[in-house]
């Protein structure tokens, strides 16, 4: 996909998309205190983590490449499905010369367009609860706070979540208090006209 500002978004394979990001890893994210628990797991439960991940079949996986004009890997994100209709947007990122040029934000609306394509009714990420250069443009998009976390892995973080169906984006919009209940409301909540 090719943006107004010359710069493309490409959707990749994991075997030439892992390469590139790992060249990036550690500048973006080497100082983030980020704990990884399996490198501190035991040989046997190595084990039974591979065969729990064969028995999770053939899940729809995204990796987005975002290039410069001159052609250098500059931002990405990926993500996996989780279950039936959700999709985890795992991690993504803008090199730090490329931000402010609303690139992250068109790396999720591909995100958005791809899974919805893929027929997923829910896309949720995690994030730095004092993230906001992520959280905003996500919430600008129409993502929605939905839960806090103490997560061993990245200390005190925020799901933001998108639902593709526009009733259940409505419905959490009440849910949320930013929106009084409408007709439509009304009637799929149940509550009584009377």
């Amino acid at each position: 996909m090719q943006l107004r500002n010359g710069y493309t978004i490409k959707e990749m394979d994991s075997k030439e998309f892992f390469p590139l990001f790992g060249q990036h890893y550690h500048s973006l994210f080497g100082n983030d205190h980020t704990f990884f628990p399996e490198e501190h797991y035991s040989e046997n439960e190595n084990i039974k983590i591979v065969k729990l991940k064969e028995r999770m079949g053939n899940l729809f996986q995204l990796y987005l490449g975002l290039f410069s004009p001159s052609g250098n890997f500059v931002g990405f994100s990926f993500g996996f499905q989780e279950s039936e209709d959700t999709f985890y947007m795992a991690c993504s990122a803008v090199l730090p010369e490329h931000r402010n040029l609303g690139l992250y934000s068109e790396l999720v609306k591909v995100v958005l367009n791809r899974t919805t394509e893929e027929g997923f009714q829910k896309v949720y990420g995690t994030h730095c609860a004092t993230n906001n250069a992520v959280l905003i443009p996500k919430l600008k998009l129409g993502f929605h706070f939905s839960k806090i976390e103490l997560s061993d892995m990245f200390g005190t973080i925020i799901h933001l979540q998108y639902l593709s169906n526009p009733l259940r984006n409505k419905v959490m919009n009440y849910r949320s208090g930013l929106q009084v209940p409408d007709n439509e409301i009304r009637k799929v909540m149940k509550f009584n006209f009377n």
